[in-house]
This record gives C-alpha cells, sequence and structure tokens, in this order.
C-alpha cells in the first residue's frame, strides 16, 4: 500500500497511474472519485462538490466513507496506491485502521512551478485524462486523444482558486509529511523535470 503526497499539481496522478501500470496496483484517486460523484448528481457527489469549487478540502467525513466502501470494494491482497488520500492527519489515522501503509512518496515542487502546471492543465469530462497547454498537449487542440470529448478548465485549476488549494495544503496536509516521516515510511522526490526522469525516481524509491 503506498500513500502518494504532494501539493496539487506535483504529478501526483500520472507517477501514480505510471506505478499502477508498472506494478500493477490500483490507483485510486479520491479527486476521481469524488468528481464521478458530482457528475453523477449523488448525495455525497453534489456536497463535496461545494466544498472543491471554492478550492477548499471536502470534510473527513466524507472523504473517510467514501474511501472504507472503495477499499471494500476491492479484493484481498491488491496493491493500492492512494492518490490524494490521506490529506489531514485524522484521514491518516482512519486509514492506518483499514490498511497497512508500506510506503509514503512524497513529490516535491514549488508553488512558482506548481501555478503554472495547474492553470495551463486541462481535463476531458468524460474519460478523466489530463493535459497541459505546455508540457503535454492533447494531439487536437481542445480535444482528447482518448476518447474524443471537448475538454475544459475545471473550476479548481483556475488561478484564483489554484493559489487557495496551495494554501490549503500547506495549512492542512504538509503535516502528514512529520506524520509519516516520524513513522519511518516517508520518502521524497522532486517532482521537477520530465514525466519519465521524474517516474524513474519514484521507481526507485519504490524498489
Amino acid at each position: 500500500m503506498i500513500v502518494l503526497l504532494g501539493p496539487p499539481g506535483s504529478g501526483k496522478g500520472t507517477q501514480g497511474e505510471k506505478l499502477g501500470q508498472e506494478f500493477g496496483f490500483v490507483r485510486l484517486s479520491t479527486g476521481d472519485m469524488l468528481r464521478e460523484a458530482a457528475r453523477n448528481g449523488t448525495p455525497l457527489g453534489l456536497k463535496a462538490k461545494e466544498y472543491m469549487d471554492k478550492g477548499a478540502l471536502v470534510p473527513n467525513d466524507l472523504i473517510i466513507n467514501l474511501m472504507k466502501e472503495k477499499i471494500a470494494s476491492l479484493g484481498k491482497g491488491t496493491g493500492v496506491i492512494f492518490d490524494g488520500y490521506p490529506r489531514t492527519v485524522e484521514q491518516a489515522d482512519a486509514l492506518g485502521e483499514i490498511v497497512n501503509v508500506d510506503l509514503a512518496l512524497n513529490l516535491d515542487v514549488k508553488d512558482s512551478e506548481l501555478v503554472v502546471r495547474l492553470t495551463k492543465r486541462r481535463s476531458c469530462p468524460k474519460c478523466n485524462a489530463v493535459y497541459h497547454l505546455e508540457y503535454n498537449p492533447p494531439a487536437k487542440p481542445g480535444k482528447c486523444g482518448k476518447c474524443g470529448s471537448d475538454l475544459y478548465q475545471r473550476d479548481d485549476d483556475k488561478e484564483e482558486t489554484v493559489l487557495n488549494r496551495l494554501k490549503v495544503y500547506r495549512d492542512n496536509t504538509m503535516p502528514l509529511i512529520d506524520y509519516y516521516e516520524k513513522k519511518g515510511k516517508l520518502l521524497t522526490v522532486e517532482g521537477v523535470g520530465s514525466i519519465d526522469e521524474i517516474f524513474e525516481q519514484v521507481k526507485k524509491a519504490v524498489l
């Protein structure tokens, strides 16, 4: 069981997906799960969307219950990568009661770089594919290369919201670095460079 830590835009989703493909892990992204719930108009999704649109943290009880359900649906012995969860020490304690976390991998990136990454990010509303206008542009401008849907800029990728998301991360999620460091489970990788260069460092950390 691996927990991916790092601020919004640090590459957790991309690296988590590559790790899953390389080692056969299931990647659980709370962001993807919450956005899917919001699109489906479920009570949990609509409630969570109010917080997400403001760049605020979704309350612990909503996230914890969602994650418990998802973990319970997986087969025993399934390797899992947690992307975007836990985000608070309380969530980390709750996760520790369900599974044994083997590694907390922290992707470290400066805020100035994160603002550029996030405000130029474009997402697919249908298949959740993510592109970047500078680093990873779609082959056809404005169109998803996987399913052909029109790409859009998420509300939480607009500059004002991005700055708030980074503040929320520093205030609420940074304590997790100390939390896992004290448990002897933290490894930090500098999340700068090409996707493949970063992935080589990530693989070394996992192995």
